[in-house]
């Protein structure tokens, strides 16, 4: 161990696999922080944290099995000349499931059915907690076949995988709050659960699409939605401003 913490590849690995693993991680806090917000609002966080600790607890199950890591993608049947294998069937069944919960969700926001209910608190603590573990697994796998592939030690990956998701713990708080603040964000969101899940689809039928395209997309789509807020915090001083007395401090300032 001594060896390992001496060898700078060590540390120059530990640090690119957890910001890839923190960067492959932004769309599971974005689906556990949309989850956690059907909960009642005291039970939120407790919902991020339980969600959070289940994709902890399944990478790291994950990495200390890497023999059986290394055997999903041999084919484990054929249909035609198509080779399926597990790590196949994962992703198309967690795709299909991120198409299907994005669009429920979707209808659920447009069509005004959770303030029909009750508004938030609409859905159980286990029921959430399932679904958040269905997602981690999908996730999961695609991080840790990742870290299998850029470090040679177990110890760096689970280092890496911790500090990540530590990470992610740390920023799941605000992320769901700015989320359910602003619905723009909470349906872009949701669009790009849809993103993701035709990715994790298109991968599973071997059909790869560069995550730089999805990256690019997500980051351009951020960028405009954050012009598009910023211009809509001004217009709201504006108003707010010329809706005061002329002679009040503000306003002759």
């Amino acid at each position: 161990m001594p060896d390992i913490l001496a060898d700078p590849h060590t540390w120059a690995s530990l640090l690119t696999l957890t910001v890839l693993e923190i960067v492959l991680g932004i769309d599971n806090i974005i689906f556990i922080s949309i989850m956690a917000g059907r909960l009642p609002p005291e039970r939120q966080a407790r919902g991020r944290q339980v969600g959070l600790a289940l994709a902890l607890v399944t990478r790291l199950g994950l990495l200390a099995s890497i023999a059986w890591i290394s055997t999903l993608t041999n084919p484990l049947f054929t249909v035609g000349e198509f080779d399926v294998s597990i790590r196949d069937l994962v992703l198309i069944v967690g795709g299909l499931f991120l198409l299907a919960k994005g669009t429920t969700e979707i209808h659920h926001n447009l069509e005004g059915e959770d303030e029909e209910a009750g508004g938030k608190g609409t859905a159980t603590f286990t029921s959430v907690v399932i679904q958040i573990m269905m997602l981690d697994i999908v996730f999961s796998l695609d991080s840790v076949i990742t870290a299998v592939g850029m470090a040679q030690h177990l110890e760096v990956m689970m280092a890496a995988v911790i500090i990540a998701v530590g990470v992610m713990l740390f920023a799941s708080g605000p992320v769901s709050r700015f989320v359910n603040d602003h619905p723009t964000v909470k349906m872009l969101a949701l669009s790009f659960l849809l993103l993701v899940g035709v990715a994790l689809i298109a991968d599973g039928l071997h059909f790869h699409i560069p995550k730089g395209y999805l990256y690019f997309a997500i980051a351009f789509s951020i960028l405009v939605e954050s012009l598009n807020l910023l211009a809509n915090r001004r217009r709201r001083r504006k108003r707010g401003l010329a809706g005061r007395p002329a002679g009040s401090p503000r306003a002759a300032g």
